[in-house]
């Protein structure tokens, strides 16, 4: 006795699709269409042969098929990727890695002006600079690591830290980045930090470096200049940023900014200093600072400069001054220079801190340090200060003879 055939059921694809909102919440959109169509083409396959087939042979041969198609092929595991796609935080993976062709970033290019934008279409001038594209090279990389490490600290530096923390925190990152730690004889020599940690607060312009035991902790007042340097066999990249957390200063770091910026914009070869501090100056002073209902001019620094930098002498023996000058100096082709700014809402004129430490006591630990001495015999760190923090030791200075203080200096403070 045959049974009685039911009627067919139409079954609609659609039906069997995923809600959207499910599929928007994963993120291999086209992996989940294609698992959600094969599902839906086994309903319809298996409905269809079920209406169509009533003998029970069929129906076995149906289950068995089902049973085979739910039977799953293992998948080889796939393989994790341990290569870094970028960098840490704090960053510690070396540029070499990132950038394993050597093809560091150019950053922003100013182009020349006036008499001198013949540089830019002339052939042979460009031919020129790309002779010199090694020694370029190294300073591309020097500043990448800058640029990491500084973008670094800019997101993690807080009120609450120590200085020390601070200061370790930037020159760990350095030398992770550089790959050269210093601690095997001749290796920062190849590259590592260009100088110590400038953390200068407030009245404090510039040059004040904590030292091992020092306690200051940055408040949410403070205003603070970050300074570090970075060299690649002997290619020193200078550069600062100042941090606040007090909106009420924001003038004054959008001030040296510009005045920064219109320095860059400015220098060039043949270009005399002098004429690069009075548009520094211009800009800087075209700024106000509005502090406890005070309307206060924001003014240069007069006695701060920028200067030029030779391998592996941080200050070559030019200046860029920041004000208006007779100065007839002129920039020349093949030198680097660092135009820095400062800005004050004090009296624009600043002196040294007579609280320094006493060079004796650097001379003394030097002279008691047989391996740093066997490894400063090296002409070229004669020429050159590596300061670094403990366990490291005080700093890595060739000979007392040559040390030259870098004195903090201070201006007033109006705050």
């Amino acid at each position: 006795m045959s049974r009685k055939q039911r009627p067919k059921q139409r079954i609609d694809c659609r039906d069997a699709r995923l809600p959207v909102s499910s599929v928007h919440g994963l993120t291999d959109i086209n992996g989940i269409g294609n698992r959600m169509d094969a599902a839906a083409s086994t309903s319809v396959d298996n409905n269809v042969s079920d209406e169509d087939n009533d003998d029970d042979n069929n129906n076995g041969n149906l289950v068995a098929t089902n049973t085979a198609n739910k039977k799953k092929k293992k998948r080889k595991p796939k393989k994790k990727n341990t290569a870094s796609k970028g960098q840490t935080s704090p960053p510690r993976v070396a540029i070499s890695t990132l950038f394993a062709h050597e093809d560091y970033p150019q950053g922003e290019v100013c182009e020349y002006k006036n008499e001198n934008s013949f540089r830019t279409t002339n052939e042979e001038k460009r031919h020129l600079d790309r002779m010199n594209n090694d020694f370029l090279q190294e300073y591309r990389k020097g500043a990448e690591v800058h640029r990491q490490v500084r973008q670094w600290a800019q997101k993690n530096i807080k009120p609450g830290q120590s200085l020390t923390e601070i200061a370790e925190g930037i020159e760990d990152s350095v030398r992770a980045l550089t790959g050269h730690q210093g601690l095997e004889e001749g290796d920062n020599i190849k590259g590592g930090m260009g100088f110590p940690t400038g953390l200068s607060i407030n009245h404090c312009a510039a040059h004040y470096t904590p030292n091992a035991g020092n306690k200051m902790m940055l408040q949410q007042d403070d205003v603070m200049k970050v300074d570090f340097g970075v060299h690649i066999n002997g290619r020193i990249v200078d550069s600062a940023f100042t941090m606040t957390f007090n909106p009420v200063y924001d003038n004054l770091l959008a001030a040296v900014k510009d005045a920064t910026n219109t320095g860059v914009r400015e220098a060039g070869i043949d270009v005399r200093v002098g004429d690069i501090g009075a548009a520094i100056q211009e800009a800087m002073e075209s700024y106000e600072v509005i502090i406890g209902g005070q309307t206060l001019p924001v003014k240069s620094i007069r006695n701060l400069n920028g200067h030029d930098i030779v391998q592996y002498s941080i200050h070559g023996g030019k200046s860029v001054p920041i004000v208006k000058s007779n100065d007839q100096t002129r920039m020349e082709e093949g030198e680097i220079f660092a135009i820095e700014t400062f800005g004050s809402t004090g009296k624009g004129y600043v002196r040294d801190d007579v609280s320094q430490p006493d060079l004796k006591f650097v001379e003394k630990r030097l002279n008691s340090t047989r391996w740093r001495r066997r490894t400063m015999r090296n002409e070229k760190m004669r020429r050159m200060w590596h300061c670094v923090y403990p366990p490291r030791g005080v700093c890595s200075t060739p000979s007392p003879k040559i040390l030259a203080p870098y004195p903090s200096v201070e201006d007033t403070w109006t705050g």
